[in-house]
C-alpha cells in the first residue's frame, strides 16, 4: 500500500522517525534524510512496515530509499503520474531504476554519488 504524508500528519514520525539520522540508510543511499516541513512523502508500506519512500519538494525529488527495487519502482511510477518532476539531484544508487521508470537522466553532471533526473525541464533551465 502506498500512502502520502507530510511531517504534519499524525502518523508521520511513527512511520518515518527511524529513517532520520539512520547511518544504515545513509550508507545504502549515500544521502541523508531530513524531515523538511514542505516535503511530500510517498511511503510504501508492507503491512505497517515502511519498505520504501520518496520525498518531493516543489516538484523536485529529494530523497529515495527502498528495501526492494519493485517497491521503489511502484512509488516512482505513482510520483510521475501525480507530479511533473523538474531537475532533481538524487542518489545514483537507483540509477538503473530511474531509467526503467522513464526518467530522463543527465549524464553530463560531475557528481560522484548523485545523478540528475527529471520528467519536465523548467522553462528557464537548460541541461547540457
Amino acid at each position: 500500500m502506498i500512502i502520502r504524508l507530510t511531517n504534519e500528519d499524525d502518523k508521520f514520525y511513527q512511520y518515518m522517525g527511524k529513517f532520520f539520522g539512520s547511518r544504515l540508510v545513509e550508507r545504502q543511499t549515500n544521502d541523508r534524510i531530513y524531515d523538511d516541513p514542505d516535503k511530500i512523502w510517498y511511503i510504501f508500506l508492507d503491512g505497517k512496515k515502511v519498505v520504501a519512500f520518496v520525498s518531493i519538494q516543489k516538484n523536485t525529488i529529494k530523497n529515495l530509499y527502498t528495501t526492494k527495487q519493485e517497491y521503489l519502482e511502484k512509488l516512482l511510477e505513482r510520483v510521475k503520474k501525480e507530479n511533473k518532476i523538474t531537475t532533481s539531484i538524487v542518489t545514483n544508487t537507483y540509477k538503473d531504476l530511474y531509467e526503467k521508470c522513464g526518467f530522463i537522466l543527465n549524464s553530463n553532471n560531475n557528481f560522484k554519488n548523485f545523478v540528475t533526473i527529471y520528467t519536465e525541464q523548467k522553462e528557464n533551465q537548460k541541461l547540457s
